[in-house]
């Protein structure tokens, strides 16, 4: 059994900063990725920022220069700085990890970003 918490979401003014933080736990050899999705009210989940074991980043362009993505493996634990948020990053945030070997995928419950005008 596999569990992510995920947190940090919130209700910000535009050009505000949150920080989403995704811990997991349970049944855990190694954790492959780490990444974030998003979905906004009436649109499809899509994917922000994904970070390899090795470090390794990519981000969806909407994220690029603006969000950071983190991870602190003895933690087991992936953290999402967002900067210079906009309105349009108004969504429900899901984190996910791919694991190792097997590479099952196990997703968090979402966390609410808000960003106001």
């Amino acid at each position: 059994q596999v569990h992510l918490v995920e947190s940090g979401g919130g209700l910000v003014q535009a050009g505000g900063s949150l920080r989403l933080s995704c811990a997991a736990s349970g049944s855990i050899l190694a954790i492959n990725f780490m990444g974030w999705y998003r979905q906004a009210p009436g649109k499809q989940r899509e994917f922000v920022a994904v970070i390899s074991n090795g470090g390794t980043t990519n981000y969806a362009d909407s994220a690029k220069g603006r969000f950071t993505i983190s991870r602190d493996n003895a933690k087991n634990t992936a953290y999402l700085q967002m900067n210079s948020l906009k309105p349009e990053d108004t969504a429900a945030y899901y984190c996910y990890i791919d694991l190792f070997p097997g590479g099952r995928r196990y997703w968090g419950q979402g966390t609410q970003v808000t960003v106001s005008s």
